[in-house]
């Protein structure tokens, strides 16, 4: 019996461990010291921090993690033709499906769509929103052979989160 611990000394040495992790987890907790971590490598929506004026207006350079995204939409400078929050290209892909599910997408988080999407003489779409007073998107979605391009504008007086 002497390599037998008493109950007792195992829980006070147990209370002992339990307080020390709760002391160094409230030493922790200290916001200076927090270093915020980077937004993951290829992440379509990078951090809203910079604004480009357009012929359209000023817009965001990039979309903020909640606008609806169509499903396999990945980034492309290659369709870029201008200043955009967003060059996406999806493979395949038809430009009217994709507009449709756009200002369908646009309408369920707020936006007022007026029209839903507009087809254009080039065969490609346009679909317009606004919510909140002055914030306005404006996506273009274009057949390009083998690839559909879709261009978001997200408006500057839009909330950058």
């Amino acid at each position: 019996m002497d390599g037998m611990r008493s109950p007792r000394r195992l829980t006070l040495g147990a209370l002992a461990v339990v307080a020390l992790a709760v002391a160094v987890a409230a030493c922790g907790t200290d916001e200076a010291h927090l270093t915020p971590s980077p937004a993951p490598t290829g992440s379509l929506v990078p951090p809203l921090t910079g604004q480009t004026d357009t012929d359209w207006g000023t817009i965001w350079d990039a979309i903020p993690p909640d606008f609806p995204v169509y499903a396999g939409a990945t980034p492309s400078q290659e369709t870029a033709t201008g200043p955009a929050s967003a060059n996406l290209v999806v493979a395949g892909g038809d430009a009217k499906t994709i507009a449709t599910w756009t200002a369908d997408q646009l309408t369920s988080a707020g936006y007022d769509v007026n029209g839903g999407s507009v087809a254009l003489e080039d065969g490609s779409y346009a679909v317009d929103g606004e919510r909140e007073p002055g914030c306005q998107v404006h996506v273009e979605v274009a057949p390009l052979g083998t690839v559909t391009s879709i261009t978001i504008l997200y408006g500057a007086s839009c909330p950058n989160t």
